[in-house]
């Protein structure tokens, strides 16, 4: 991912925030908000990974970032993935996912969590079938769109047992 890529992934996320219960933003990021967030997390050592179609434009992307600020939270990361409307059920999220968690493991971090607002069975299937298994859920955690909505959360595991990380 690059900077330049912000422009593209604000468009990405727009329709999530402003037509579903996806997101619990109210008002899209623009532009200049993403590219902050990719300078602030990359250059903290959290990967953020685009997928380009044939002719170079992104089409989606994922990302992570800080599982809470604490010190001891250090050692586990949050993840998501939007893919472009027209491009979803390709693949894409699932290839970004791959190289996703393999960054995530040779940058050290040992959990990676997953919010998603239910109901959504393609982000459980795409979280799922890279190895994602449920851990609980947040009733009723977020109001938008006139409803209440609950929020399930999705655990990976990138490094087996309980060694002390290095």
């Amino acid at each position: 991912m690059r900077t330049g890529d912000a422009e593209a992934i604000a468009e990405i996320y727009a329709p999530f925030v402003l037509g579903t219960p996806t997101s619990f933003e109210i008002e899209p990021p623009d532009m200049e908000e993403v590219r902050g967030q990719i300078l602030r997390y990359t250059g903290e050592g959290y990967p953020w990974l685009v997928a380009e179609d044939g002719d170079g434009r992104v089409v989606g992307y994922a990302y992570s970032s800080p599982h809470r600020v604490r010190y001891c939270y250090r050692w586990s990361v949050d993840v998501s993935a939007y893919i472009a409307e027209g491009f979803r059920n390709m693949g894409i999220g699932k290839a970004l996912y791959g190289r996703l968690i393999e960054e995530l493991r040779d940058a050290g971090f040992w959990n990676a969590y997953a919010g998603i607002t239910l109901p959504n069975a393609a982000s459980v299937g795409l979280h799922e079938s890279v190895g994602f298994v449920p851990v609980g859920v947040y009733q009723r955690v977020g109001y938008k769109m006139g409803a209440w909505h609950d929020v399930g959360w999705w655990q990976l595991a990138l490094r087996p047992g309980f060694d002390a990380p290095a």
